[in-house]
């Protein structure tokens, strides 16, 4: 690949650049970097956030990594695999402050899922665990501030709503348990010493009374039918 090449890739415009400081991060420098916390990258519930994730350059790189081991493991499991890989891309989250951006990501994200969910589990795929996984990453791909912790519309004015995740995890079976936050408790919490000392999940409704949001149990191929 020569320089213009990889120029390319790393940029969109040169208005973007000099509007944004919008540069992509290289290939090389993508993998070189998830080889740092190779193991964590091949865990399906290893969490990972981006907080200026782009069109999805690392996100991409992890959740390939991740659906790699799954798919020796559960070559023989449509259910496991499926399971598994859905646990999978429900541990990613991204921010963008660009609404392109936050789409492609998770077009991205969607078709890296889709692909290998396809080869694996063929005749037994399942369009509402397509539509689940496309509702979750609505949910996790989202279009913000990542300095402000709030919110933007679709032209990149911020809005006084504050960035929000949610927690995905499975209960028992086939249940799964969605959690949401504001991005700003999950930060508070990250950033506490007592809690990285207790190795705590970084969602933990119990430390700032508020800012917890909600709660529900469902079937993991019908968490969008309780929005």
């Amino acid at each position: 690949m020569n320089n213009s090449e990889n120029a390319r890739k790393q940029t969109k415009s040169k208005e973007r650049v000099r509007e944004r400081g919008e540069v992509f991060t290289a290939e090389r420098e993508v993998k070189a970097m998830c080889d740092l916390v190779k193991d964590e990258t091949e865990r399906a519930d290893s969490r990972f956030l981006e907080p200026a994730c782009g069109d999805g350059n690392f996100l991409a790189e992890i959740l390939t990594r991740k659906l790699e081991p799954l798919k020796a493991k559960y070559k023989r499991s449509s259910f496991d695999y499926e399971k598994n890989s859905f646990l999978a891309i429900s541990s990613l989250y991204g921010v963008d402050i660009m609404q392109d951006n936050v789409l492609a990501c998770r077009e991205r994200l969607f078709n890296i899922w889709d692909r290998e969910y396809k080869a694996i589990c063929k005749k037994d795929c399942n369009d509402q665990t397509r539509d689940a996984v496309k509702f979750i990453l609505s949910k996790n791909i989202v279009c913000g501030n990542a300095l402000t912790l709030k919110r933007v519309d679709e032209s990149g004015k911020e809005m006084d709503e504050p960035i929000v995740f949610s927690e995905w995890s499975f209960i028992t079976g086939v249940q799964m348990q969605r959690q949401d936050y504001t991005f700003a408790h999950l930060l508070e919490m990250n950033n506490d010493e007592k809690q990285t000392k207790k190795q705590q999940s970084m969602f933990d409704e119990k430390e700032e009374e508020g800012k917890f949001l909600r709660r529900y149990v469902t079937h993991y191929r019908r968490v969008q039918e309780n929005e």
